[in-house]
């Protein structure tokens, strides 16, 4: 996402220049990362993506919500599709999912399940998937239309994939997890004197977290990667850098040895693991 808009709390650098973004793609084929992951409602992030050249990288992208007036679902599904590829420079995705999955539980749900199965019938991607926000959402849209892949946020203080079972009968069904906001918009990152204000309200949390870390020498990329790779369920853990030095610091902290025990840390509502909803604090 940062290579296309300035996203993220922690984030104070902006959008990615195109030159960096070369960069930092060849140093994740260094590192052999193996996936990217995007979005058409990511700015222009598909695009520089296609110029920097993805030769090599399996490639994840999101289809944006269903216009309320679409009358042919499957062609503007296709349309989506064919210009995705267009900006990436690539013949398939390895990976289409659904940014706004209640599109599947509308009047228009059957039109678009069969429309993502076109597309694999077709060749144009290889899986098909929603991105959630919450794993409660998963009753109804499995039931709604074949999934492959399923992309959940998934972190230290964010643990209700796993406590909802959902991460178990995903990974039993043959579904591939994607996890997100690992670091929640860098969050789980910042110095506690750095969390802005509005958090206060979750300030025994804050000191659970850097109280345990300090305790166990582990640094926050560290201890916040270690928790998601603990779980053998997960194929893959999407992670966000604006700079070559964040990338390079992040695939070092993947290789450090997970700890024993991780912290019992209090578990927050939605308001505060749900980043759209920072807004109202």
């Amino acid at each position: 996402m940062q290579f296309g808009l300035n996203y993220g709390v922690a984030n104070s650098a902006g959008k990615v220049i195109p030159d960096a973004v070369r960069s930092i793609l060849a140093a994740a084929r260094g590192h052999r990362i193996d996936t990217l992951d995007t979005a058409i409602n990511y700015g222009d992030s598909e695009a520089v993506l296609g110029s920097a050249g993805v030769a090599g990288f399996k490639i994840i992208s999101k289809l944006p919500q269903l216009p309320t007036d679409c009358r042919d679902v499957e062609g503007w599904v296709r349309t989506q599709v064919n210009a995705s590829l267009a900006r990436l420079g690539i013949a398939t995705l390895e990976g289409f999912l659904l940014h706004r999955p209640d599109d599947l539980l509308g009047p228009h749900g059957a039109a678009m399940s069969r429309a993502l199965e076109t597309l694999v019938s077709d060749g144009l991607v290889r899986k098909i998937g929603v991105s959630i926000y919450a794993p409660g959402e998963l009753d109804a849209l499995c039931a709604a239309c074949h999934i492959d892949l399923v992309q959940a946020p998934f972190n230290v203080i964010d643990r209700r994939l796993a406590s909802s079972g959902w991460m178990a009968r995903l990974h039993g069904m043959g579904v591939e997890i994607h996890t997100r906001s690992t670091f929640l918009q860098g969050l789980l990152l910042m110095a506690r004197n750095d969390i802005p204000a509005k958090f206060a309200p979750w300030a025994a949390l804050w000191d659970g977290w850097h109280d345990w870390r300090r305790e166990h020498a582990y640094s926050a990329v560290e201890a916040s990667l270690a928790f998601v790779l603990a779980f053998p369920q997960v194929s893959r853990v999407v992670v966000g850098v604006d700079s070559l030095a964040q990338l390079d610091g992040i695939a070092a902290a993947a290789g450090i040895a997970p700890p024993a025990r991780f912290p019992d840390l209090p578990q927050p509502g939605e308001v505060l693991v749900n980043p759209s909803l920072w807004s109202g604090l």
